[in-house]
């Protein structure tokens, strides 16, 4: 054993102690780290604006400071972009994380000193908790692969600025450099096909052991070096054992990506944002993510079919039920105060706090009524992938079909197949099946014969690659809409495809 993975080991076993006690006082630990929020950031402009000096309770807390995205805290972040302190947080912040936003054009999440380790620590705990519950630290000692933007840094307001994960490759420990792949050269390229080539040109024949990234970024990386080599992942790699990914859920690629590697390895789930690490998989046998909450964030959940109303609930962490879906509200030591990231989450344990990315709370489909969410399309496609084990997906997306040329509207599913089905008529059925079974309201729209049936329009290969190619957004950390309410994206893959 290495070096590496033997000093590992004690420090693992170290890490998981700790966070059991924390885990075993998480409800307290949430509300010291409300009081702890509040009274560093009292000083500050938005501690001001928003009277931080009289919140002595959560009920003052939440009458105190609003429910806000981007949009609302634009202001602030402008301020801090012109070289102002003492804005949202203490100081200046360290980076700026840029993001793309839909409404916001390119959106500067902060991120200050006090912030920072949420996003390096966690990410290392993921994997240490992955040692010590495994007892596997062998793959430290080989080469290690993290797809991730560009380290490339500018500087906004005198904040360092550029995407998360390049903001990440700074941190990498120094004990890790030394194996880590690829080059800081090559992760300076910003186009993503002319770095990609550039990462096999440095990996092939390396001693691979840990691959990272996005599941169709590194599905696009096995791909391009089975075509070079002409064999699967595990030959070109023998010593690869261990994936990490996250983003997206990793369902609906599992199977091609390990048809593609042709052995199982072992792999954690990371849910990292720009606005904080929020939780990792602890576990290689129970299911969801740890729920981090001694890093800095205090967590607000509103009930995800309540989200829309004029005053929304707003929950801690010890009000929350398993099996409801919520939309993740934060509060953190980056200087971000009630502000929604999106996301929801569905908690499947509160002993641990463990949770899903169950979907985007903007991402849905209601254009009658029926507000079909993410994870109900992807638990839909899974089902019906186990009743068709021929069935490879590459990617895909659903919008509906409000006014179709006849007959009833519908939902289109927009499909690359990498292994198209049998028989697509069933694989439909199937899928439709679910949903109906999954969502009531669709079941109702379909039964009230308001919908017809889902249709599935085959799109040809790369087809996602081109249209994110067209949108400058290719590789990185960027994912494609799984669904949306209107037909921008649905429009605009159909176009690529028959042009």
């Amino acid at each position: 054993m290495g070096i590496r993975a033997l000093l590992s080991e004690p420090l693992a076993k170290y890490i998981v102690q700790k966070q059991r006690e924390w885990i075993e006082r998480s409800v307290e630990v949430q509300e010291e780290w409300r009081k702890r929020l509040v009274k560093q950031a009292g000083a500050t402009q938005f501690g001001k604006d928003h009277f931080f000096r009289d919140i002595h309770s959560y009920a003052d807390f939440r009458q105190a400071v609003p429910i806000s995205d981007y949009e609302d805290i634009k202001g602030y972040i402008a301020r801090i972009k012109q070289g102002e302190e003492n804005i949202l947080w203490p100081g200046k912040p360290l980076y700026f994380a840029k993001t793309s936003g839909t409404t916001s054009g390119t959106k500067y999440i902060p991120i200050s000193k006090d912030s920072i380790s949420n996003h390096i620590d966690s990410a290392r705990n993921a994997i240490l908790n992955y040692i010590a519950e495994t007892k596997k630290a062998a793959f430290l000692d080989k080469k290690l692969i993290f797809l991730s933007g560009s380290p490339v840094l500018t500087e906004t307001g005198g904040v360092l600025t550029g995407r998360l994960s390049g903001i990440s490759n700074h941190h990498v420990p120094a004990y890790l450099r030394s194996n880590q792949l690829p080059s800081y050269e090559t992760n300076c390229i910003e186009d993503w096909e002319t770095k990609l080539e550039k990462i096999i040109d440095e990996t092939l024949g390396q001693p691979m052991s840990l691959i990272s990234g996005i599941p169709p970024w590194v599905q696009m990386y096995f791909d391009r070096i089975i075509e070079r080599t002409g064999r699967q992942i595990k030959d070109v790699f023998p010593d690869f054992s261990l994936f990490i990914y996250g983003g997206v859920n990793f369902e609906p690629y599992r199977a091609k990506l390990f048809e593609s590697i042709g052995k199982p390895v072992d792999s954690i789930e990371l849910y990292p944002a720009s606005e904080g690490f929020l939780a990792y998989q602890d576990s290689q046998y129970e299911e969801g993510m740890l729920l981090l909450l001694n890093t800095g964030i205090f967590y607000e959940f509103i009930p995800a079919e309540n989200y829309y109303d004029e005053n929304p609930v707003r929950l801690s962490i010890g009000e929350v039920e398993v099996g409801r879906n919520y939309a993740v509200i934060i509060n953190s030591n980056a200087g971000l105060w009630g502000y929604s990231i999106g996301d929801t989450v569905r908690f499947v344990s509160t002993n641990p706090y463990r949770v899903i990315v169950s979907g985007r709370i903007k991402h849905f489909i209601s254009a009658f009524g029926e507000h079909v969410i993410g994870e109900e399309i992807e638990k839909a496609l899974q089902y019906a992938m186990t009743r068709h084990p021929e069935v490879e997906v590459t990617e895909f997306t659903v919008a509906p079909m409000v006014s179709p040329a006849e007959g009833l509207p519908y939902h289109e599913w927009l499909i690359e197949f990498a292994r198209e089905p049998a028989s697509p008529e069933q694989f439909a059925q199937d899928i439709d099946q679910k949903l109906t079974e999954l969502n009531v309201y669709y079941d109702d729209l379909i039964t009230g014969n308001i919908l017809r049936r889902l249709i599935i329009k085959n799109l040809p290969k790369n087809a996602f690659i081109n249209y994110m190619r067209s949108q400058g957004k290719l590789g990185g950390q960027n994912k494609v809409p799984r669904l949306s309410n209107d037909r921008k994206i649905a429009d605009e893959l159909s176009g690529l495809a028959t042009s």
